[in-house]
């Protein structure tokens, strides 16, 4: 499986692509915003590995610092398949001036 892989990357480098990361588009606190509420529309699940990519962006080791986390929480909560509990997001959300709010499920509502 290895030597699959090998290859695939060797064929990524020939076409002259690189990978695509989000954390070098994110320069604002209003993309930042934007790109939080995209991913929390389209899959909340999703929301920790969001938040991961902006810590990234803006600097992990400053999101410990204002958070009062380590790092290391940081990086195993805020990556994809992370669990983070409702305080930890809470204290990253707030450090990013954004929050989350609840509504209700417009379909839900209407068939009660």
């Amino acid at each position: 499986m290895r030597r699959v892989y090998e290859k695939r990357e060797i064929m990524i480098n020939t076409l002259g692509l690189h990978k695509f990361d989000m954390a070098e588009y994110l320069e604002s606190e209003e993309d930042i915003a934007y790109y939080l509420e995209a991913t929390a529309e389209e899959d909340i699940t999703l929301l920790p590995a969001a938040l991961g990519t902006v810590a990234r962006a803006r600097g992990m080791s400053d999101l410990a610092r204002s958070t009062g986390l380590s790092r290391e929480t940081l990086y195993k909560t805020l990556s994809a398949g992370g669990n983070p509990t409702l305080s930890t997001l809470s204290k990253v959300l707030e450090t990013y001036g954004v929050r989350i709010s609840l509504a209700p499920i417009n379909d839900k509502a209407a068939a009660v």
